[in-house]
């Protein structure tokens, strides 16, 4: 039964279906298509009843999809990953199968180490953005421009997400073509998009049926605040393109309440008992679990320590237990093998981090398998200063905070990989220029001197000589830090052996 104040997708419409690759012996194809569905003016969408008037039929979109999934049951783990992609462009494979040496771009459909199709997981990429793909409503307003009704947009992926896990057909008798196969729906958000499933939230657009389309969310360098994406655009891009940055820090409709996590999923909370009154049901949707993992740089660069401390004051706000936030230390937003920038980029593989956390939230929900605790890193303000993105004129008593840092420069807390336990140098450190993007949310890495001899002026970080006495010794504290990471479940066994074998290669001394 489909919710009669929402959209349906009506038609999937596969294009090709092609090999993707076998993983421990499961087959696995890519499917490329479009869906099509409509949407009803009873949706609290702005710009929808405006469209409506412009048209004698249902409010249509289309947008393009990709599923990388088992070719049958066998292989798979139950659990389909919703993929919502960065400005068009797909995200999972980069964050959790990217290979140490060679990471995969934001972007790539590339198998990379396999760690998704290994594990048994499905995944779903679909479209929602405008000037992406997807073809949303549209009107003309008062002054003749048209506009684009971008909320829609997370209906789409809303809709896409409940056809995949509970649709045996559509409308016109397609069969999905993974119906039974998944129990379990997660989803991942990067950056922008960590914003717009956080949005959803917050709007109540993840509600189908009485239930919940995502059982549990990965948000990852979301920073704080959501997305403009309730709004109307005149186009080409999409409103949730722009951030607020060193070049314009005043840009609005991303630092909005709520900030924190608490207030988030206290609004997803009033939102599911809405809609379960409205449907006179007697429970309403249980929350979506929710794990967090923040990088060093959005503390500089976005703003980040507001979802932590809200608006007001440097207290951390309660985290709700259906919420674990994770810094990782040393972290950066983007990566590049090469950049433009003034400094060194980042050098700071956690991606292995990520891949843990991914299996520890299915595990949350599948088998009640609670995750770590929260691991967070202790913050300080910088009043003014040039490296720290203010706090916005519209929040006058939200405070801008930093992670502390050690002597050399390199954060303290939070979770730390064996590079930051055993450095080479200092990562995560503020890139320039900062009034240029990317180099704002890419990570400067500062290496060491080799020996005390070698140091230049004004470098007070004690050499490579001076903190090992030889390269086992190095490599027995990386040893040693993988192996309580992987007790603490932030590693796995073949991440925590292939960190070990990256630092035998390493001879800087």
């Amino acid at each position: 039964m489909t919710d009669p104040v929402r959209g349906r997708l009506t038609r999937f419409e596969v294009r090709t279906n092609v090999p993707y690759g076998t993983f421990k012996g499961a087959d696995f194809i890519r499917l490329d298509g479009l869906v099509h569905g409509e949407l009803t003016t009873a949706e609290s969408v702005p710009g929808l009843a405006q469209a409506a008037k412009n048209l004698r039929g249902p409010l249509n979109y289309t947008a393009p999809f990709v599923l990388i999934v088992p070719r049958s049951a066998r292989g798979a783990n139950r659990t389909l990953l919703i993929d919502v992609p960065n400005r068009g462009r797909p995200i999972a494979h980069h964050l959790y199968n990217s290979p140490r040496e060679h990471f995969l771009p934001v972007g790539s459909f590339e198998p990379g180490n396999g760690f998704l199709q290994e594990h048994g997981f499905g995944v779903a990429m679909l479209q929602w953005e405008l000037g992406h793909g997807i073809t949303l409503p549209v009107f003309t307003d008062a002054s003749g421009t048209m506009r684009h009704v971008e909320a829609a947009g997370i209906a789409a992926i809303r809709d896409f997400a409940h056809f995949l896990r509970t649709a045996e057909v559509d409308t016109l008798g397609t069969p999905n073509p993974v119906f039974g196969q998944f129990d379990l729906t997660l989803a991942v958000g990067y950056s922008q998009t960590s914003r717009v499933l956080k949005t959803m939230l917050v709007e109540g657009c993840d509600l189908v049926d009485g239930r919940r389309v995502f059982d549990a969310i990965h948000l990852h360098a979301g920073a704080a605040g959501l997305a403009p994406i309730f709004a109307t655009g005149s186009g080409p891009a999409s409103g949730t393109s722009l951030t607020p940055n060193f070049a314009d820090p005043r840009v609005r409709g991303v630092a909005e309440e709520p900030l924190t996590y608490a207030g988030i999923v206290s609004r997803a909370s009033t939102n599911a008992a809405a809609h379960a009154a409205a449907r006179a049901t007697k429970h309403a949707a249980a929350l979506p679990k929710l794990l967090v993992t923040n990088v060093g740089t959005d503390y500089f660069s976005l703003r980040a320590s507001l979802a932590r401390t809200g608006a007001q004051g440097t207290a951390d706000a309660p985290i709700p237990p259906n919420v674990r936030i994770y810094d990782v230390a040393g972290a950066s937003h983007s990566r590049a093998a090469e950049s433009t920038c003034q400094l060194p980029p980042a050098q700071l593989d956690y991606f292995p981090v990520l891949r843990a956390t991914l299996l520890n939230l299915e595990a949350w929900v599948r088998n009640a398998t609670e995750p770590p605790s929260s691991r967070l890193m202790p913050l300080e303000p910088l009043p003014a200063h040039e490296s720290v993105l203010p706090a916005p004129a519209h929040l006058p008593d939200a405070i801008v905070q930093t992670p502390r840092r050690d002597a050399d420069g390199n954060a303290v807390g939070g979770v730390r990989l064996p590079d930051m336990e055993a450095p080479l140098g200092t990562h995560g450190g503020q890139n320039r220029p900062l009034t240029e993007s990317p180099c704002n949310l890419i990570a400067a890495f500062s290496a060491f001197a080799r020996t005390a001899a070698e140091r230049v002026a004004g470098d007070t970080r004690p050499a490579l000589a001076e903190r090992y006495a030889g390269h086992e010794a190095y490599v027995g504290r990386v040893r040693g830090a993988a192996r309580q990471l992987v007790d603490d479940r932030f590693l796995s066994q073949a991440d925590a052996l292939e960190i070990e074998r990256a630092a035998r290669t390493v001879a800087p001394w």
